[in-house]
């Protein structure tokens, strides 16, 4: 089989592997589909600490069951699947009280261990969801995507009186705006960007009002209109954005940050304290598959609105760096594996 393989950072090749035999546990998912994530490119380029090359990279994948191994039900043969690539111990602390996405034996397919670039996979069983024949391919290769948002919502629990204000356009923002317009009904949504094509994409997502704070004052903007967010999103990942957050936010609010930077942020703690402000942290997704697979039944969430771009694996070095380059045109980039 053929399989995606980062070598080393900046080196990637499309190498011939043996197929792999699923062990006890296992399926071996054919893969159809596959997305590129921003972690697939930081893997790339050198830039995810939690990399260990070589690596087949790709978390974000679909495909049909082909085997099955010890103590998995033949039954499942021929199952359309997305795989969750979280995997975790199911008993320490944080398995124990719901939280496998921060397992303190956390592996991550495509991080940790050779994920879904690849046109096959060994996974464990428990982490091929089976999809549902009304939902398509290109739907459900996006199930992953949307359990960031799912994370993210369930951390906060909006509600429709929210006034929410989300920082970053890009596809874990756009996928947030959809869960809080589509399955929560918040009643304002906020996206501020400094990309206009991204803000006009997040138009499309269901936001509500966009603001492009690269020109203009965000501060201003919802002073301007008397606007406090009760929830506030980064999906940006900026390390400044954190003590703007606590400083726009009405008391009471939740703050929930995505970001993954090593720079520290300078918060004054008054202004949490002084407004009993809650700020979460969103990691993965902590068994989100069953409730994205749920919303797609619903129709509550439309991922074609974030799909941009198409190609085969063969060509995943222009993808990506379609990806990485091209920000007011390209959203989500899809690779095809053996039909």
């Amino acid at each position: 089989m053929k399989s995606v393989v980062i070598q080393q950072p900046n080196q990637l090749v499309i190498e011939e592997r043996p197929l792999p035999l699923p062990g006890a546990g296992e399926v071996r998912v054919k893969v159809k589909l596959a997305g590129i994530c921003g972690s697939d490119s930081h893997i790339y380029r050198g830039h995810n600490p939690f990399a260990k090359y070589p690596r087949v990279i790709g978390h974000e994948f679909f495909g049909v069951i082909d085997a099955v191994g010890e103590g998995v039900d033949s039954a499942r043969l021929g199952q359309r699947v997305s795989v969750d690539p979280v995997i975790s111990c199911g008993h320490c602390y944080p398995c124990s009280v719901g939280k496998p996405n921060v397992c303190t034996s956390l592996v991550v397919l495509g991080v940790h261990r050779d994920g879904g670039f690849s046109e096959y996979a060994a996974v464990p069983a428990k982490n091929a969801w089976p999809i549902p024949d009304a939902i398509p391919d290109k739907h459900a290769v996006m199930v992953e995507p949307f359990t960031i948002a799912a994370n993210v919502t369930g951390q906060a629990s909006p509600v429709e009186q929210d006034v929410a204000l989300i920082y970053g356009a890009g596809p874990m923002g756009l996928v947030t705006v959809q869960a809080l317009k589509g399955v929560y009904k918040v009643k304002q949504v906020i996206v501020v960007d400094r990309i206009d094509e991204r803000l006009k994409m997040a138009q499309r997502s269901g936001a509500d009002w966009v603001l492009n704070n690269g020109e203009q004052s965000l501060q201003a903007a919802l002073d301007e209109k008397g606007i406090k967010p009760t929830l506030i999103i980064d999906a940006a990942c900026h390390p400044t954005i954190l003590q703007e957050a606590v400083t726009l936010a009405s008391p009471a609010a939740r703050i929930v940050l995505m970001g993954f930077s090593s720079e520290p942020s300078q918060v004054v703690q008054q202004g949490i304290t002084g407004k009993e402000l809650s700020i979460f942290s969103s990691r993965l997704n902590a068994n989100k598959f069953p409730v994205v697979i749920d919303w797609l039944e619903k129709g509550l969430i439309d991922p074609e609105k974030l799909i941009t771009h198409t190609f085969d694996y063969h060509h995943v070095t222009d993808a990506i760096e379609l990806f990485e380059k091209d920000q007011r045109q390209c959203c989500k980039v899809l690779l095809t594996f053996g039909q």
